[in-house]
């Protein structure tokens, strides 16, 4: 909107308005030259001056719209608009663009119990196909199903445990046509307060995301059977039972963690702000047997 009383500005260079040709004024009567005795005055005819006024009139038209195309009076053309500022390739993707890139790395873990199952969360970690995941999520396991985020379905084995680390790797039979695998970061690069991002399948809400910062590194929690879980990254991005095994991503869309509990100080088992992971280097360095490979 434009403020009020303020003159326009108009983006382009000055245009002038050419004015209507009015009726032709009488034509001044042209003497006769010394040197011709005889001749009388000739005067123009109307015809004749209505088509002089035409010519002077189409010249200036033409000039005028030369002078508009060229930026007018000599002075340079105004540059042309520019679209409005896009996000640096160099700069942080959106959570958005890294739930986009992260998501076709993220599985579904259904795990079939002697009294019952349990669903989790797993993650592509290589481009063999191999999946980190909670070791939680599949122990004790006679059957383990694997369903990849466009819908493939596979049987798979565990390939290699750290029940210390609550850390397994999962070898499905098959895999989907397209195999994203995520890409892994470095654990030892992060802070307290760094963005994150957690994909998962809470309460089976499939492919679910939320976003957090790390509250905390190094910290312990105790496993439901007594042992103890070190070294882990404190975060409160949002998970619930079935996000066990999902990635915790960073600011750049690498996966730094692999989530593996909660902190809730009833026993509803739920989400109060407090969550942890194991660092993607510690998970990676402890799977035991089919490990993806180190860090990057």
């Amino acid at each position: 909107m434009r403020p009020a009383g303020k003159p326009v500005q108009w983006a382009g260079p000055e245009v002038s308005i050419i004015p209507e040709p009015g009726p032709a004024p009488p034509a001044p009567a042209v003497p006769e030259k010394p040197d011709s005795p005889g001749k009388t005055p000739v005067a123009l005819s109307r015809r004749d001056l209505a088509i002089g006024v035409g010519v002077v009139v189409l010249a200036i038209i033409a000039t005028g719209v030369l002078a508009f195309r060229a930026g007018g009076s000599g002075a340079p053309a105004p540059a042309a608009a520019r679209p409005s500022a896009s996000p640096s390739a160099s700069g942080p993707p959106t959570t958005a663009q890294i739930y986009q890139a992260v998501a076709p790395s993220v599985v579904t873990i259904q795990t079939t119990l002697p009294d019952g199952g349990a669903t989790g969360t797993g993650v592509i970690a290589n481009q063999a196909g191999l999946i980190l995941t909670a070791f939680h999520v599949v122990k004790g396991g006679t059957a383990i199903k694997i369903v990849y985020a466009d819908g493939t379905e596979s049987a798979a084995a565990v390939a290699g445990s750290n029940p210390e680390m609550d850390i397994a790797t999962l070898t499905p039979e098959s895999g989907p046509d397209v195999l994203v695998p995520a890409v892994m970061g470095n654990s030892g690069r992060i802070a307290v307060g760094n963005d994150v991002v957690a994909i998962g399948n809470p309460l089976g809400l499939t492919l679910s995301t939320t976003t957090g910062v790390i509250s905390g590194l190094n910290r312990t929690a105790a496993n439901p059977d007594g042992t103890k879980l070190t070294g882990l990254i404190q975060f409160d991005a949002a998970v619930n039972p079935g996000s066990s095994g999902g990635p915790l991503i960073n600011a750049r869309g690498e996966v730094i963690g692999i989530v593996v509990a909660l902190a809730n100080p009833t026993s509803a088992g739920t989400f109060v702000g407090i969550g942890f992971a194991v660092p993607i280097g510690a998970a990676l360095g402890s799977s035991g047997p089919g490990e993806p490979g180190p860090e990057q």
